[in-house]
């Protein structure tokens, strides 16, 4: 049995560093899509036009908790949820954060991840966003990792 790493609800094994982030399994997104309920989404946008808003009007709609942070709209409301400037201030636990920042910034939310108690279990960045050695210090706290991706885009193709 593999050992469940410290701080993650839903136990996912650590060891996980070797994936490859060209190509994902269907099975790993699919249990990641599965496993999350609670969602911190940076990089927010109230502005409907932009993809970050209507990602987080999907995820809502398909049952998940979607936690809005973006540092300039901290206190205000995104589809009906209150925004937060940073991950620490979240006053509740969460699964994923979804990435919505261009790829130089991804280190620096894996530095704010990992100062999280407990840590979330995956760091999801979006199309087009990817660094390799921020993935890698994700991955080495036990933290899974997909590059990108969308979850909105997943989600249709491997649950609905």
């Amino acid at each position: 049995m593999q050992k469940k790493p410290a701080g993650h609800a839903n136990g996912f094994a650590s060891g996980e560093a070797d994936i490859n982030h060209d190509s994902y399994m269907d099975d790993y997104l699919s249990g990641i899509l599965h496993s999350v309920k609670t969602i911190a989404l940076t990089g927010a946008s109230p502005n409907p036009a932009r993809p970050s808003n209507g990602v987080m009007g999907y995820l809502l709609s398909r049952g998940y908790e979607v936690i809005p942070v973006n540092p300039g709209q901290a206190g205000k409301q995104i589809q009906g949820r209150t925004v937060y400037a940073r991950l620490a201030d979240i006053p509740v636990p969460i699964d994923m954060i979804d990435v919505f920042r261009a790829a130089e910034y991804l280190d620096g939310v894996v530095e704010e991840v990992l100062a999280l108690r407990p840590l979330p279990q995956i760091i999801w960045a979006q199309l087009g966003v990817r660094d390799d050695a921020a993935a890698a210090k994700a991955e080495a706290a036990g933290i899974k990792v997909v590059m990108n991706r969308c979850p909105a885009i997943e989600y249709p193709r491997l649950i609905a």
